[in-house]
């Protein structure tokens, strides 16, 4: 999961970046409209996480540019603004849920999930894909019905693949789904090509079908009709 958090907070932006993180999230934490204005035109997201109280606008407004470039991002709200006119402007904006401060970590990140299982993955806990079964609480991948040991990386590319079936998802995307804005930093991206071959192989000892195939010139697609 990619999480943009919007959040001019200090403190707080560092500790739900540090803790999003500590649990195989990635998270990229902005603190101004303008900054999260660049983010989202430059790169997707499955979920950004906006304060409606920014230094420089009303985090509502960032919900109106989502909607008018028609993004595809989960939207959540964050704010100690918590009444009920700014909760329902929010929702009405187009918003997926919506927490007041202050709250736990923990719950923030069980809503963060349950978002993206709802909108990704149809909101099961389990996911089964013919012989593939992935439960994303525990992490981890069954292959008819043998544990298969993937890294943190390798288990986000297959369910990433999985959320996006049948779709061509060039490197740059995949890059930047499972790195960030740190795959700004990389001078190339041929590593992506050693992960899915790692993931394939894994997959392919398993007795699984060869789902991941390349598209010449455009990318890597999970190919389900086979």
């Amino acid at each position: 999961m990619k999480v943009l958090l919007v959040e001019d907070q200090n403190e707080l932006g560092k500790d739900i970046q540090t803790y999003l993180s500590d649990n195989q999230i990635i998270c990229e934490w902005v603190e101004t409209y303008l900054e999260a204005e660049d983010k989202i035109s430059a790169f997707d997201y499955d979920i950004i996480a906006v304060d409606l109280m920014l230094p420089d606008g009303n985090g509502l407004n960032i919900i109106r540019y989502l909607k008018d470039i028609k993004s595809e991002s989960s939207i959540f709200i964050i704010s100690a603004k918590n009444s009920l006119d700014d909760k329902i402007k929010g929702l009405e904006l187009g918003a997926d849920d919506y927490l007041a401060k202050p709250f736990h970590l923990a719950e923030f990140k069980a809503r963060l999930n349950a978002l993206y299982r709802r909108k990704n993955l149809k909101g099961f806990n389990n996911i089964i894909f013919n012989e593939i079964e992935i439960d994303t609480n525990a992490r981890v991948v069954l292959i008819h019905q043998v544990p298969t040991e993937l890294t943190a990386k390798e288990y986000d590319l297959l369910l990433y693949f999985i959320a996006n079936k049948n779709r061509v998802l060039g490197k740059q995307i995949i890059a930047e789904h499972l790195w960030g804005d740190y795959v700004d930093s990389l001078d190339q991206l041929d590593f992506i090509y050693q992960h899915i071959k790692n993931l394939r192989k894994k997959l392919l000892k398993f007795n699984c079908k060869p789902y991941i195939s390349n598209v010449y010139g455009l990318g890597y697609k999970f190919n389900v009709n086979l």
